[in-house]
């Protein structure tokens, strides 16, 4: 068994990454093979809890004309969606896994209980987080913070679209310029878009490290708990 520099880890997907070109809904060949890279996290030893978002299929803007909180509680509806299939697809790879919700809906999921997510992290499960933190308001960057600072993760991946942390957006600016590595203080001052401020600062209060990588390189999941320089550390 190779050493990991990391243990226990919290990977942070948006629900876009799991739509791939399509944009919308769920791509099966997307999520396969983000699956196959977990698989692979969990059989080097190490422990793996998973926030996705809903942006696949419900985000906030979609619902400017609705009340706040009617908006939010469909978008954590919407990762409950995400999670059952990121459950069933690691299932079908002989993974174990619990999906563990905010919000309680037994029939589907248990309900958030952290020492339990901690139970089945020791067991190799991979525990799922659904449903945000339970409250409007506060968005799944948020809750990836508060779960990794609540399960003691050693460090947050997060799967972006870009392959790291830019001064700028690179889609729209070609003299954006990659960070290596970067202080939550620096992204916080530049306003740099990585994660909403408040999940930002929760990091930053807990020292979490965080590293933003590409999705569209799942493998560089591996990478990063292994100790390789993979996109954008923050710490």
């Amino acid at each position: 068994m190779p050493d990991l520099k990391y243990k226990r880890v919290l990977l942070k997907l948006s629900g876009e990454a799991l739509a791939g070109d399509a944009k919308h809904g769920i791509d099966v060949k997307t999520l396969g093979n983000i699956c196959d890279q977990i698989k692979k996290l969990i059989e080097l030893g190490a422990q793996v809890g998973v926030v996705i978002g809903g942006g696949n299929f419900w985000r906030g803007k979609y619902g400017h004309q609705m009340e706040r909180t009617t908006s939010d509680y469909m978008g954590m509806l919407a990762t409950c969606m995400n999670g059952l299939a990121l459950q069933d697809a690691l299932e079908s790879r002989g993974i174990y896994t619990r999906l563990q919700t905010a919000i309680e809906m037994r029939e589907i999921a248990e309900p958030y209980i952290k020492r339990k997510a901690i139970k089945h992290l020791e067991k190799g499960r991979v525990v799922i987080f659904s449903c945000g933190t339970g409250s409007p308001y506060f968005t799944t960057d948020t809750a990836a913070a508060l779960r990794a600072a609540e399960i003691d993760a050693e460090v947050i991946l997060v799967g972006k679209t870009i392959d790291g942390v830019y001064s700028d957006d690179p889609k729209t600016n070609p003299n954006a310029i990659k960070y290596d590595k970067i202080s939550y203080l620096d992204i916080l001052n530049k306003d740099l878009k990585v994660m909403d401020s408040t999940a930002t600062s929760l990091c930053r209060d807990n020292n979490i490290t965080l590293i933003v990588f590409a999705i569209e390189q799942p493998e560089n999941m591996v990478k990063a708990i292994m100790g390789e320089k993979v996109g954008t550390i923050i710490e």
